[in-house]
């Protein structure tokens, strides 16, 4: 019996980008964007994410594009995103100090 570890790069692009969402939705809304609001930005940023990321694994492999198979990465994609925020960003400020960057911060 045969046992391999492969990982599929796109894979691992969709992960780590997952990760980092959050921090992105809170550099380009502020404190009094409705949490509503944030997380249909998460959501919808983490489904274009998803498409993307797919279709550049289709056209990368010479494969088919499976929609479905790219709309069904949002839901663990989309889970990491949230679990991440609460139980990283959140906790070491760094969701809170996203918030408080604004565009002179950024250019200085």
């Amino acid at each position: 019996m045969d046992i391999i570890f492969t990982l599929e790069p796109s894979i691992v692009i969709q992960i780590v980008l997952a990760v980092f969402l959050p921090v992105l939705v809170g550099l380009v809304t502020t404190r009094v964007v409705a949490s509503s609001v944030k997380a249909w930005l998460l959501a919808g940023l983490t489904l274009v994410t998803s498409v993307v990321t797919q279709l550049g694994a289709a056209v990368a492999g010479g494969i088919p594009f499976d929609i479905g198979l790219a709309l069904l990465a949002v839901i663990p994609a989309f889970t990491i995103s949230v679990a991440t925020y609460y139980g990283l960003w959140k906790p070491t400020g760094i969701g809170k100090a996203a918030q408080d960057v604004t565009k002179t911060t950024l250019l200085k």
